[in-house]
């Protein structure tokens, strides 16, 4: 016989979740609060020290040479030269060719996905393209210099040792599972209405792809585009590895040429003592990478929301 449970208990037991859960109402909003908190303090953090370095550095150095000059000779012992051409070019021309390896792949890839393939071959086929974004960088630096290099050389005998061509098409490769994902995400949003309007409008599978599905997902595949470059600007293992340390301004692409984010890494590894105007430059260059990523980030965002379709 099931024992009796008097009103009074049960308003006492009532009286005590309902407690517990205005507790817990005030408590989550302010620990997700803090969580929040904490990733902005951080950014302004990281902010604030990359303007006060930067600050310091410019006090020894034009604001216009560093940005005019040729000549970058940051550890000369006579006469130290800054600038940030050579890094800027070297960072431009590994980007560039990695994005000319990405986006065609990418792409094309993308549209195998979202209008030809099965559905059991996307099952198959997209965690296996993904797997290339889990590669460490470190490994594909290793890969552009150990195997990519030597094979181009193969063909291009005049390819030096360490160059920007072959780190810029390693770099494309590992950007490929992001442009493709993105894109096709922005193509399958698209409803399938306009699809099979096309269609029964006598359009041919390919016609609708590119004069229906891809300019309907324009946003997003643009969106992809601009946050792969962004990628490729940022990345350092594979240029620091493969690409070379030379600092002179060339645009040759058989040549070796150092990145914004190499040479970050070699002041940083000590060759520059801490507080010399060499050591204060890797926050200018930091400095000036940020402000690119963030400016890619906002093209990225504003491209989005301009052109996005909402079906």
């Amino acid at each position: 016989m099931a024992k009796a449970v008097s009103v009074r208990e049960l308003i006492q037991k009532n009286n005590k979740t309902m407690s517990v859960s205005k507790v817990s109402g005030k408590v989550i909003p302010v620990l997700l609060f803090g969580a929040a908190l904490i990733s902005i303090l951080t950014t302004v953090g990281i902010v604030f020290t990359l303007i006060y370095e930067t600050t310091l550095f410019f006090k020894a150095v034009s604001f216009i040479d560093f940005f005019t000059s040729k000549e970058l000779r940051p550890l000369s012992p006579v006469e130290p030269k800054f600038s940030i051409l050579p890094l800027l070019v070297g960072t431009l021309m590994s980007s560039l060719i990695a994005m000319l390896v990405a986006i065609p792949i990418g792409l094309t890839t993308a549209i195998f996905l979202s209008e030809y393939a099965s559905e059991s071959t996307r099952r198959v086929l997209k965690p296996l393209i993904e797997v290339l974004a889990g590669i460490p960088t470190i490994v594909y630096g290793f890969f552009a210099f150990t195997f990519v290099t030597p094979l181009l050389r193969e063909f291009i005998p005049a390819l030096q040792a360490t160059n920007v061509l072959s780190p810029g098409i390693v770099m494309g490769i590992m950007i490929i599972p992001m442009v493709a994902s993105l894109s096709e995400d922005a193509m399958n949003s698209v409803p399938n209405a306009m699809r099979e309007g096309a269609l029964a409008m006598g359009s041919t599978k390919l016609e609708v792809t590119f004069r229906v599905v891809i300019p309907a997902a324009i946003s997003g595949i643009v969106a992809s585009f601009v946050l792969g470059i962004s990628r490729a600007i940022g990345e350092t293992m594979i240029v620091t590895i493969a690409s070379g340390s030379s600092k002179n301004l060339t645009f040759d692409i058989t040549q070796s040429m150092q990145t914004m984010t190499a040479y970050i890494v070699e002041v940083t590894s000590g060759d520059a003592a801490a507080g010399t105007t060499a050591y204060y430059s890797l926050y200018a260059v930091a400095m000036t990478l940020f402000v690119f990523t963030l400016l890619m980030n906002l093209l990225a965002r504003y491209i989005s929301r301009k052109y996005r379709e909402v079906y």
